[in-house]
């Protein structure tokens, strides 16, 4: 929907700081901007018009203006809120979801976060008490960073927005790479920049007197509940379809992306909206295009799509980095930043499939691998003696395979992606960024809250945490609103969330299928072929773009700059390199990581603030 940036503290020319803030995030609401500033409170907002386009415009306040707001989201069950604080005499100036907020935390305080549907970060200033509220959604679909410094509270939707302000102090977390080289996205609350955090998901945000207090508000559970199979699928289709109907809520246009998994398909498919949008590349089983376009025409919808060009990709790899804020390196970032530039041609919301995989069992790794599988099926005496040379030879292949399978799960799984093992990565890292947060150090904390759970409720709870918020929903918001496009996520909801917690484990992932009563479910809406589709999830060739010299040479050259020898041991990740394009061994995750981080470190710290902003001005769709 839009942006915000702001601060609490003491600066000259505040209003005129602010406005630079704001213009660094103006892609996230080219529409319009408004300031709330006095004394020390400076509150910015960049507005992407969905809902009461005339008199939608913030910052937002209440009856007296004591209360000033600056919202990010949608508030779905805002009709129902509205009701009822209209009965208890509030009186609304707009018909906005956004008003909602003010008048609710006026009659609710803090309890009004529990009662929310939606996506949601937000900012309210209390003018009289001279206080702040500020809150993230449940799932953690929108972003927020805060973090003090130098007297001035900064909080935001982008960290990128605090650049402008004289007290913030850029510098890097040197506790943040060797995590990120394993996880591939920034695990870490403290982000890349030192000092700036993510307010977590599900939790709301407090300062007074100069304090800072930092309070969790919902945690997601499940709590499974025994019944027929057929009533599952009843509950499921029935919450998809009114959460797809809750998600339509907009004055503007409203698509829907379509790749050919069920997730997508499924929504696309209840949805029916005029279009859906698709993109791939030409190489051979890097393309969903062919499947989207076919299962559109079965709807009666048109299917927008685009080939994707390897060299603009590569091009823009710089790009994409610096709107993501933190280095990523999950592939499908790439399509996706197209993919929403490609929509914005044509809409101004769409829906899209994230959330169902983490609710509904849908990941691969919930279940044990075909090799897995046959291990676990010998004979009693054979797996005791391949156990017996795993212990001689634990680092052989068959000895880490083995420790894998008899290892408990809080040892082995810490997500959807693994990229460099945790003692590789410290191998190739300079002395001053081995220092960092181990893997059990982050994931253990999570783990020890789902003691009683079976592994696979383990893995979908570890990955709403971690994976879902800092991979999935992160990329998802910042490849849409690059092109100023609100993303919608229909199958991550409370009222799903709801449906999904009593699913019984066998009902979620099981012999016959992964998400298994899902699919069911969205054989309501889909043909059987489509409900049954593995996840493809934006193929990227990049093995192939890290074989070919056009390409490969970029990555040489930053692999040896003076840049990289700041980092990394040089030798290795060369190395790396030369081993991947010779095709002695596939290191195309380990080496696209590592460019990801050297592109991302280009463009904030090396790259001068005129080259940032004009790039950045480039970006604004008018």
């Amino acid at each position: 929907m839009c942006g915000f940036t702001g601060f609490i503290g003491e600066v000259a020319n505040a209003s005129a700081v602010l406005e630079n803030m704001m213009n660094q995030i103006i892609h996230r609401g080219p529409d319009s901007g408004g300031q709330f500033v006095e004394n020390q409170a400076a509150l910015g907002f960049r507005r992407l018009s969905i809902i009461d386009l005339e008199k939608g415009s913030q910052p937002l306040y209440n009856e007296d203006n004591s209360l000033v707001l600056v919202f990010n989201g949608e508030i779905y069950n805002f009709q129902i809120i509205r009701q009822d604080l209209i009965d208890k005499g509030h009186i609304f100036k707009t018909d906005t979801d956004s008003e909602v907020l003010l008048h609710g935390y006026e009659e609710y305080g803090t309890d009004l976060v529990k009662k929310l549907r939606g996506m949601f970060a937000f900012v309210i200033w209390d003018r009289n008490k001279q206080t702040l509220f500020a809150a993230r959604d449940h799932f953690g679909i929108k972003p927020f960073y805060y973090g003090q410094m130098n007297g001035t509270l900064f909080f935001g939707s982008e960290i990128k927005s605090f650049l402008p302000h004289p007290h913030f102090v850029k510098e890097l977390n040197k506790q943040a790479l060797k995590p990120y080289l394993t996880f591939q996205y920034p695990v870490l609350k403290e982000t890349f920049f030192k000092g700036i955090f993510k307010l977590p998901a599900a939790h709301y945000m407090k300062y007074e007197n100069g304090k800072l207090t930092v309070e969790r508000y919902w945690e997601p559970a499940f709590t499974p509940e025994e019944r027929p199979l057929d009533a599952i699928i009843e509950e499921i289709d029935d919450v998809v379809r009114e959460s797809v109907q809750a998600h339509t809520i907009a004055d503007v246009k409203v698509g829907s992306f379509l790749s050919s998994g069920v997730d997508s398909s499924y929504v696309a498919s209840v949805l029916r909206p005029d279009k859906t949008f698709t993109v791939g590349f030409s190489a051979e089983n890097f393309s969903e295009i062919d499947n989207a376009y076919e299962l559109s025409k079965e709807l009666g919808i048109e299917n927008v799509n685009q080939i994707l060009d390897p060299n603009e990709c590569f091009n823009d790899l710089g790009t994409i980095q610096y709107m993501m804020d933190e280095p990523h390196s999950n592939p499908s970032i790439v399509p996706l930043y197209y993919l929403a530039r490609l929509a914005r041609q044509h809409v101004t919301v769409v829906l899209s499939g994230e959330g169902a995989d983490e609710l509904f069992g849908g990941y691969d790794l919930y279940s044990d691998t075909p090799n897995q599988k046959k291990f676990k099926s010998l004979p009693g005496p054979v797996k005791a003696l391949a156990s017996l040379g795993a212990t001689i030879m634990p680092n052989s292949k068959i000895g880490q395979f083995v420790k894998r399978i008899n290892a408990p799960v809080e040892e082995t799984f810490i997500g959807q992606a693994r990229i460099f093992e945790e003692d590789e990565a410290a191998t190739i890292l300079n002395n001053d960024y081995v220092n960092a947060p181990s893997v059990k150090e982050i994931v253990s904390p999570l783990y020890n809250k789902f003691k009683g759970h079976d592994d696979v409720t383990k893995k979908q709870l570890l990955d709403l945490n971690l994976w879902l918020v800092d991979d999935i929903l992160l990329k998802a918001d910042k490849m849409s609103m690059a092109h100023s496009i609100e993303l919608r996520v229909p199958l991550l909801d409370r009222e799903v969330m709801d449906v999904a917690a009593t699913i019984p484990t066998r009902f979620r992932v099981n012999e016959q299928n992964s998400k298994y009563a899902f699919r069911k479910a969205a054989n309501n809406a889909l043909p059987e072929a489509w409900a049954n589709r593995k996840k493809i999830g934006f193929p990227v060739p990049i093995r192939h773009w890290l074989r070919d010299e056009n390409y490969v040479s970029r990555v040489r050259n930053a692999f040896m700059s003076d840049v990289a020898a700041e980092f990394f041991d040089q030798p290795k990740i060369i190395k790396l390199l030369e081993e991947h394009v010779s095709g002695a061994h596939n290191n195309q995750r380990k080496i696209w990581s590592i460019y990801m981080f050297l592109l991302w470190y280009n463009e904030y710290f090396v790259k001068t603030d005129e080259e940032r902003n004009a790039a950045a001005k480039e970006l604004v769709t008018v």
